[in-house]
């Protein structure tokens, strides 16, 4: 662990990192590419005075809005246990009566159960889990050190029961690997069980490039022996990786999503996150 200084915790439409650099293992993480220029990905930065400068930065907002994070780092990461940085941003954002989508594979995430029912009771507050196999062994080989897929739908069921909207980012999706259309049925099905209000997929497939490509592979020479060939054979240098049955996953994926009013498409959730009569929808659900 390290510590470095920054200016600023709020980026782009208020997404925020607390942390650079990630533990969890995926042998996929698009993190890892050099052009993020994270350094040691595995020994994790710690933005100093991070909770400080996002309290500035919130009361210097005009209204309250809705804070993202999880977009390039886990905010439950392990160190988050020791240092709660997440647990001090959701204080604040409860305080000021902000709104929060919270991005994790961890269940470590059951802690601010309470904090988080509190923001969704004041404003609003979505839940989402990462989610690639609905296999466990196959999760525990590609996401080697958080917490399995089960797991995490169990997670999620919990913070449904307190009628906090949950949703799921399915992905990324690797050719070969976790590509079946059974796969991609069951994770579906299993969200109709729990309540799931989304599902998020920006493709059925992957991407590669400097950093990220040269760990993927080396975790395929170790876990998938003979799968980095089918890689250069298919995709050679190409930073987009669709899956085989690209057409036919998407197609039986919004079949299944329209028949069971789940929506997923990342414009049309935050306009359902956002608009002033989410609370009565969501007892619908």
């Amino acid at each position: 662990m390290r510590y470095i200084e920054v200016k600023s915790i709020l980026g782009n439409n208020n997404n925020v990192n607390l942390y650079r650099g990630c533990t969890h293992g995926c042998i996929y993480c698009d993190s890892r590419s050099l052009c993020y220029q994270v350094g040691d990905f595995e020994d994790i930065a710690v933005k100093k005075d991070a909770i400080p400068i996002f309290e500035a930065e919130i009361k210097r907002k005009r209204k309250p809005g809705l804070i993202t994070t999880g977009s390039m780092c886990d905010p439950y990461l392990p160190l988050e246990r020791e240092l709660q940085l997440t647990r001090q941003m959701l204080e604040i954002i409860r305080d000021h009566r902000f709104s929060v989508s919270l991005l994790t594979k961890s269940e470590l995430i059951l802690r601010d159960i309470d904090l988080i029912e509190d923001i969704n009771q004041r404003a609003r507050a979505l839940v989402c889990m990462t989610i690639t196999t609905y296999d466990d062994e196959l999760c525990r080989r590609i996401e080697r050190n958080v917490t399995v897929t089960s797991k995490r739908f169990a997670c999620l069921e919990l913070f449904r029961k307190r009628n906090i909207p949950i949703g799921i980012w399915l992905g990324p999706i690797l050719p070969f690997i976790n590509d079946s259309m059974d796969n991609m049925v069951k994770i579906v099905e299993r969200c109709v069980e729990i309540g799931v209000r989304y599902i998020i997929v920006f493709d059925f497939g992957t991407t590669k490039r400097a950093g990220s490509q040269e760990h993927f592979y080396q975790s395929l020479d170790r876990y998938f022996p003979g799968i980095k060939e089918k890689y250069i054979r298919y995709y050679g240098n190409n930073y987009s990786c669709p899956t085989p049955n690209n057409k036919e996953l998407w197609q039986e994926f919004k079949r299944l999503c329209e028949k069971y009013h789940i929506l997923y498409d990342l414009g049309s959730v935050y306009q359902d996150l956002m608009k002033a009569d989410a609370p009565e929808q969501l007892r619908l659900f």
